[in-house]
């Protein structure tokens, strides 16, 4: 509805600064759920980036200690290997409510094989560089699915963020400004009917009076 639209009495200005009132509640909690979401991206980021550095750290290491492992045992023996270590992997995922944000919480549970029973494994012919390799690969895919859960979260928080910066602006900068532009015209419009009726009033008291006068 446009001020203009708007119909000049006192229990619409009421309602006005009823609803200026709300607003300002409600662009009152929203910024504080931005900054707390800002707060949790910051964190996230953070953590993400920390989970990348050693990420790759640990990657350098694996590759390290595969290429080891290779200069002691051909790729044929590697492959037989690898492929009886395959495992199942249960991918358990929960949710953490961050200011009514949905971030994923992912546990990633492997299927847990003892190197040592494996059909390709022997003392004679499998060395502890195989076992050195395989222990930093599993350690590189519990850090990726960390990352994995941290990115996904970060994601999920920005969008939040730009939703509420916008719900924030929109009340600021439109819906507040025109509240209190309807709130002023009513008030104006008041004023200027009590004006017009005190003027009618003093206008109907001097005829009267004057009547009286003429009558006596």
């Amino acid at each position: 509805m446009a001020a203009t639209d708007v119909n000049p009495t006192r229990m619409e200005l009421i309602k006005t600064k009823d609803r200026i009132a709300l607003a300002k509640k409600g662009h009152k909690l929203l910024k504080q759920k931005r900054d707390a979401l800002i707060l949790e991206f910051f964190k996230m980021l953070k953590k993400a980036q920390d989970l990348r550095s050693e990420l790759a750290k640990k990657v350098a290491v694996g590759h390290r200690s595969l290429g080891i492992a290779e200069s002691y045992h051909s790729i044929q023996e590697l492959e037989k290997v690898a492929l009886d270590l395959r495992r199942e992997v249960e991918i358990d995922i929960e949710v953490r409510n961050v200011m009514g944000v949905k971030i994923p919480v992912i546990d990633a549970k492997m299927e847990k094989k003892d190197f040592l029973n494996s059909p390709n494994y022997s003392v004679a012919g499998t060395s502890a560089k195989i076992d050195a390799a395989v222990t930093d690969f599993n350690e590189i895919v519990d850090m990726t699915v960390k990352l994995a859960e941290t990115e996904t979260a970060i994601k999920r928080l920005i969008i939040e963020i730009e939703k509420t910066k916008r719900r924030v602006n929109a009340l600021e900068f439109v819906v507040m400004p025109k509240l209190e532009d309807t709130k002023k015209l009513i008030s104006f419009r008041l004023d200027e009917m009590e004006r017009d009726s005190f003027v009618s009033l003093k206008s109907i008291k001097r005829k009267l009076e004057k009547e009286k006068k003429s009558s006596a």
